[in-house]
């Protein structure tokens, strides 16, 4: 005699469909002891031209290579952004750059602007040095934990 399964099909096929309606990736009903998940995965294919050169493979980590003769995050000076934003040199656009190259400044005096989410954070200088390179434009996208300046 065979057993019927407490799962329910049509249940099943009713949350299949509500994922298809919903574009979720992944649904869950729970009643008593019976759990049902139904998930989906996503898939993107990407077209590559035939003409693009193939990516080289680093040795070493993206962030601590030297771009275009650049100090890198692992330089000992460098700033690094905390967060995802986009960087900013002077305060508003009419306004002097924070700092140049060449530039003497103490630990905690400002350097740089990032805005993330409309809110504009102060990047600090985390010890007194010199300005010895600026590695972002004005207004550039920046990374966490790209390099911004460079303070010896």
């Amino acid at each position: 005699m065979a057993t019927k399964s407490p799962i329910d099909p049509e249940l099943v096929r009713e949350l299949a469909q509500l994922l298809n309606e919903t574009d979720l990736t992944e649904i869950e009903v729970e009643k008593g002891d019976l759990r049902v998940r139904v998930a989906r995965t996503i898939t993107a294919t990407v077209q590559v031209p035939a003409s693009a050169a193939p990516l080289p493979v680093a040795a070493a980590p993206i962030a601590a290579a030297p771009v275009e003769g650049k100090p890198s995050a692992a330089h000992p000076g460098a700033v690094a952004s905390p967060m995802v934003g986009t960087a900013y040199r002077r305060a508003s656009p009419e306004a002097k750059p924070f700092v140049e190259v060449g530039s003497v400044v103490k630990a905690g005096e400002r350097v740089l602007l990032v805005e993330a989410m409309k809110t504009f954070n102060d990047i600090v200088a985390p010890r007194a040095g010199k300005v010895v390179a600026i590695l972002v434009e004005d207004g550039q996208p920046v990374e966490y934990g790209e390099p911004l300046l460079v303070i010896e």
